[in-house]
């Protein structure tokens, strides 16, 4: 073998030893310095979620594992409140999440990318009143604090407009400027009246001295009354049901001030022990009853829920107080007027019992923002007063009366001619 042969020979024996020790000296390496971990992050996580309130005004309280970076913003058609969270892990109970009050659904889940989504869904239109990202006090986790409230279609539209001029925040503009201020400030809207016919379904409500059922008289009384405004052309008018449907009391509430209401009439025909007593009632709202009678119907038809087992208990003392709160002195004064307008134009057509104006806390004419009264027209317990109530003629006249006031009271709280 020549000397070139055992040269090339000694440099592949040299290339297999240089990369033998550079493999050792590697490894070597890679013992002294592991590898950097390049890790995903880990999945925000949802402790709980919890909802209070009912068809008016509702919390939601989401807490988090850790603090959120959350969008959120407002879609219509259904109306929708929609948040946005880096990805996230919903270990919530589904009896938790199932809808009530002003939500309807309650949707939630991954949609790639690193984004989950959160989306309520209301019964009709609402308005954002708070939506916060808050520490938790006890040091542990944040949470999403949401305040909504029933508002009406021209109210949502604003805030999609103001939504299209900016962005999404967790500090939404002061509450004073969520809330509906009725026609005065919105020239195209019409006087809206919502007619109530109570209970329905499931709830039949009282029932007379020869089996008349108060929600098939409240109904057609509606009905009556329905046709008798539309007929003057100068009103939008609107019932809480057209049909032989439930409702909730918070719900009706809900419609008027969707409607932007200016007037809600509940239309009732109740029974009493005392045979003799005949007449028709009309009522406002208030704290204390202005007498026992009036405060036993108002138990009596506040526990119109509990017919659907749906019920919400007032165990959330904020909900409730802000509930109460909401009832202005302004609404309060408007109810008053038009049940004094009322009373005069029913003693010229119906009769009446003694002290026809009373008060009590019915739930229903509880909308913090819409005149309300409610019209007992008599009693079922009283034979002449059941036959009446089943008069196609005494309805037109008593339909009549509270017409001939719906166009007094329009008048005087718009000063444009009842609405025209």
């Amino acid at each position: 073998m020549g000397l070139a042969g055992f040269t090339d020979k000694g440099r592949r024996v040299g290339d297999i030893f240089s990369r033998v020790a550079g493999l050792l000296l590697l490894f070597a390496a890679c013992l002294a310095f592991p590898p950097v971990s390049f890790a995903v992050e880990t999945p925000l996580r949802v402790t709980s979620y919890k909802m209070a309130g009912d068809a008016t005004k509702m919390r939601i309280v989401v807490s988090f594992d850790r603090e959120p970076d959350i969008k959120w913003f407002l879609l219509r058609g259904p109306n929708r409140l929609v948040i946005d969270l880096p990805s996230t892990r919903f270990a919530v109970n589904a009896k938790d999440v199932k809808a009530r009050g002003l939500v309807r659904n309650v949707r939630y889940g991954d949609l790639g990318e690193g984004v989950s989504r959160l989306i309520l869904t209301g019964k009709g239109p609402f308005a954002i009143d708070r939506l916060d990202v808050l520490k938790n006090e006890d040091g542990n986790g944040y949470r999403i604090a949401i305040d909504m409230s029933a508002a009406s279609a021209r109210e949502f539209d604003a805030a999609l407009a103001n939504q299209a001029l900016t962005t999404g925040s967790t500090v939404s503009a002061d509450k004073g400027g969520r809330v509906g201020t009725g026609p005065i400030s919105n020239p195209g809207h019409r006087f809206t009246v919502i007619i109530d016919p109570g209970h329905g379904g499931i709830d039949g409500g009282a029932e007379g001295l020869n089996g008349t059922i108060e929600k098939n008289v409240t109904l057609a009384f509606a009905n009556e009354l329905r046709d008798k405004l539309a007929a003057v052309g100068k009103y939008d008018v609107f019932m809480t049901r057209e049909s032989d449907q439930f409702l909730r009391l918070d719900d009706r509430v809900r419609i008027a001030r969707q409607h932007e209401a200016d007037l809600l009439i509940s239309i009732h025909a109740d029974t009493i022990s005392v045979k003799g007593i005949r007449g028709a009632t009309v009522y406002t709202v208030s704290d204390k009853a202005s007498d026992p009678e009036a405060q036993a119907l108002a138990d009596r038809e506040n526990l119109s829920d509990q017919f659907a087992g749906m019920e919400i208990k007032d165990d959330n003392k904020e909900v409730t107080d802000i509930l109460i709160d909401l009832i202005r002195r302004e609404t309060h004064s408007f109810s008053m007027s038009f049940a004094h307008t009322l009373v005069g134009q029913l003693s010229s057509s119906v009769g009446l019992i003694n002290n026809p104006r009373r008060s009590a806390g019915f739930k229903v004419l509880k909308a913090p923002d819409v005149p309300s009264v409610l019209v007992e027209l008599g009693y079922l317990s009283n034979a002449k007063d059941e036959a009446q109530l089943l008069s196609a003629d005494w309805r037109g006249k008593a339909a009549q009366s509270i017409t001939n006031a719906v166009a007094l009271f329009a008048s005087a709280k718009t000063g444009t001619g009842a609405g025209g």
